[in-house]
């Protein structure tokens, strides 16, 4: 178990969203406030959307497939936008949506005092404490994943001195009732539909159909110590009670992606019942105990600390703002990594729904971006962490969701584009939408978004060497995506097989007439995603020797595809020609994926790319690139693996200082998760690397992490790898491997067995271990 405590902790309670606490269970969650008279819980079901399962598919798509990749090569790419816009797009995905709120309203008593309210991540309780006429008042919470309860804990130092009354409220249309023995329930219908009305000029954006809709319920038992328990008018009254648990359960009828909600056998009320049953024979400090055990289980595999003051005396709110100010705090730092850890943990758990814009936290009906699955960047980063931070139970909604968007996907792949295979496009909701959203093709036409979530596949593959997922899960999966890609591909100039229409997401150029356009050719990020699936496809083949009939046309497209392009300015070009940039700021930076979360531009294999793509890393930041939340934390990867340590520290520091709300959310803005969780990446990988096939051990270290320590992250091939450090070296490395076999290590100090390498490479020094399966080794630093 970690020997160390990790909280976020302030000194008031939450008077708006962004202050309050997250809490979580990857199917629960709640927004604690922490208020001394009214606290209030935001609550949040992972199935709760609105919509239900329809035919998206746009079947007109084909009939403008050819006229418009005509005007693509013809160089009239304004011209074939319009066409794409005004023929080529579909309609947006659903909505997730809040459950309710539960709130607990403390009955007479006078102001607080010596107020205190926290979040231990380290075992995943929230705590309020508060003195109210000489009584001290405190209230624990957590939701257990083991129980699949919320629990809320009442108690205070005196006798007799707890009146609350206990009531669940809802935006959504609900119904509550209370009954004797301090039951109270909440039942509700999510919307049919919501539609985007940020312009507020829809009459009616938010459908309510009974017959279509999703069904919730919440029902929680109130069990209390002495005093009474009272149910009136859709409320739980307590008076006069020595300690109070809530438990509160919930759940909707939710199936699958593809089944109507009419037609589902699940019962929200019973599963409450069920829950709530079994949670209140085991009792307030069995469950405490099975919670803690299963947060620590994977919490404490992992421990970080960066060096500095700790400055844990200060609140959390008072801390980030001095940090904002120029105070250096590497310990909130590595809060802030831990956190991140606490969060994928808290909206991501194996049968859950993966973790979405927002995690699992909202209390909107109509959420930015629906708080939907982005998949042009946002969910997958998401997931950037899961492997390295030792998470990787976490990652399996998101492999889960892969498998089910290949099953949708294969219809319109068909439809749109009569390929074999799937695809995905740039958003997904809970019932795998795969058609282009609504909108301007910039965004909504991207066809390769199933092609980056493979990559998921891969990854997992590599951190774990589980050879049956990888052959019956992740391949069937994988090379139905390379078909699709295989399909789409067209012969461009020179006979090379390339991509039209092309999009690098979200960016635009300007044609030579002045317009702006954001559909060309051979994006580098189409090719660099199709070379990529293809390669891995072929690869899995021959570990297994499979065979197959298109294995072949798979070997002859990659022969022929186009290759990425530099530039006459030095940088990586965006599209498969030279154009002019609209936006040389702009926040993505898509054309960068083969260095990070890919690895096709490294500096071993394609050293003049990866020149080209820090040109184009730094001409983008000098044009403002990077101002978002997000944007900021994929910078910190990227300057991590170019090996820039001051670079990528100056990118933590921007997302901590520019980018981070009072409760350390990310605030894209407004507040979107993937920024906390690629900061999190990030922070690991300027720790270790392992993408080239090596241990990097300390590869982008930055003068203000000093002296410091890391145990627990994971690294591909199957390693378990913990390191210190002390004035800036290497002091430490203790390395575990799953399997048996041999593993490079390079680092910038001298080990046994190690030789110098060549001028210039990276790293000082470089050596080649043998290990066995379960075999720890602790490197002697010469």
């Amino acid at each position: 178990m970690s020997s160390k405590t990790y909280k976020l902790w302030y000194r008031q309670p939450a008077t708006k969203w962004e202050e309050a606490l997250p809490a979580g269970n990857g199917r629960l969650g709640a927004m604690v406030f922490g208020g001394d008279r009214r606290e209030r819980l935001q609550l949040n079901e992972d199935t709760l959307w609105s919509g239900f399962p329809r035919d998206k598919v746009n079947y007109n798509v084909r009939r403008y497939l050819e006229p418009v990749r005509k005007l693509i090569f013809a160089g009239k790419y304004a011209e074939a936008v319009k066409i794409i816009n005004s023929n080529m797009v579909g309609s947006n995905t659903e909505a997730y949506q809040p459950l309710g709120d539960l709130y607990i309203d403390r009955i007479g008593g006078g102001e607080a005092s010596n107020y205190e309210r926290d979040l231990n991540v380290s075992n995943g309780v929230l705590t309020t404490s508060f003195t109210a006429d000489g009584v001290k008042f405190t209230r624990e919470v957590w939701i257990s994943e083991p129980d699949q309860v919320i629990t809320v804990v009442l108690e205070a130092d005196q006798a007799g001195a707890i009146d609350i009354d206990v009531s669940l409220e809802s935006l959504l249309p609900y119904e509550t009732a209370a009954y004797t023995g301090g039951v109270l329930s909440m039942t509700g219908t999510a919307p049919s539909h919501v539609e985007n009305n940020d312009d507020e000029d829809h009459p009616e954006p938010v459908l309510f159909d009974e017959e279509l809709s999703l069904r919730f319920e919440a029902r929680l038992q109130a069990i209390a110590e002495g005093g009474e328990t009272l149910a009136s008018e859709g409320k739980i009254q307590i008076r006069g009670a020595n300690r109070v648990m809530l438990l509160l359960a919930a759940a909707t009828n939710f199936e699958r992606f593809n089944q109507m909600p009419q037609n589902s056998s699940r019962r929200p009320d019973l599963l409450c019942k069920q829950w709530l049953s079994e949670a209140s024979k085991l009792g307030e400090n069995r469950l405490r105990e099975r919670h803690i055990r299963n947060h620590e289980q994977l919490f404490a595999r992992v421990e970080l600390t960066l060096g500095g003051e700790e400055r844990a005396e200060l609140p959390t709110d008072e801390r980030l703002e001095a940090y904002k100010q120029g105070t250096a705090d590497p310990a909130l730092e590595a809060l802030y990594f831990h956190y991140g850890r606490y969060l994928l943990m808290g909206s991501s758990r194996p049968g859950t729904q993966p973790a979405n814009l927002q995690g699992i936290w909202n209390h909107q009906i109509d959420p930015p971006w629906n708080s939907n699955y982005t998949s042009n960047i946002n969910v997958e980063m998401n997931y950037w962490p899961a492997e390295i931070v030792n998470l990787s139970e976490c990652h399996q909604p998101m492999l889960e969701m892969i498998a089910e968007m290949a099953e949708a996907g294969k219809r319109t792949a068909k439809v749109h584009y009569g390929t074999r295979g799937w695809t995905a496009h740039h958003n997904i909701d809970i019932w795998r939408m795969s058609n282009p959203s609504g909108g301007d093709a910039s965004w909504a036409f991207w066809p390769m978004g199933g092609l980056w979530l493979t990559a998921h596949l891969w990854e997992h593959y590599l951190f774990t060497r589980d050879e049956a997922f990888l052959r019956d899960q992740a391949y069937p999966i994988m090379r139905e995506a390379a078909l699709f890609a295989l399909d789409w591909l067209v012969e461009g100039q020179g006979g090379q097989l390339t991509t039209a229409p092309s999009t690098s997401p979200e960016n635009r150029f300007v044609t030579d007439s002045g317009e702006f356009s954001s559909v060309a050719f051979g994006s580098a990020m189409d090719l660099t995603l199709i070379r990529d699936v293809m390669e891995r496809v072929l690869e899995i083949e021959d570990k297994f020797e499979l065979t197959h009939s298109d294995s072949e046309e798979i070997r002859s497209a990659l022969e022929r595809l186009q290759p990425l392009q530099v530039g006459s300015d030095g940088r990586l070009l965006e599209w498969g020609t030279e154009l002019a940039e609209h936006e040389p700021g702009h926040r993505h930076v898509s054309h960068l994926y083969g260095v990070y979360p890919g690895r096709s531009i490294n500096r071993v294999h394609s050293p003049q790319l990866l020149e080209a793509a820090e040109n184009s890393l730094a001409s983008r930041i000098a044009n403002g690139g990077g101002h978002t939340g997000w944007s900021c934390a994929w910078l910190i990867n990227l300057y991590a693996r170019l090996l820039d340590s001051e670079q990528a520290h100056h990118f933590v520091h921007t997302l901590l200082a520019r980018s981070t709300h009072p409760n350390l959310f990310d605030d894209h803005p407004p507040f979107q998760i993937d920024g906390n969780f690629g900061g999190t990446a990030g922070i690991a990988e300027m720790l270790l690397q392992s993408h080239l096939d090596e241990l990097h051990l300390l590869p982008a270290l930055p003068s203000a992490w000093n002296s410091g320590s890391v145990s627990g992250l994971r690294a591909r091939g199957g390693y378990t790898i913990s390191l210190s450090w002390q004035d800036g070296q290497i002091q430490s490395a203790e390395i575990t491997a799953d399997f048996t076999g041999a593993i490079t290590i390079r680092t910038d100090r001298a080990f046994e067995g190690s030789s110098p390498v060549q001028s210039g490479e990276a790293g000082a020094f470089v050596g080649s271990l043998n290990l066995a399966a379960g075999e720890m080794v602790q490197l002697s630093f010469n």
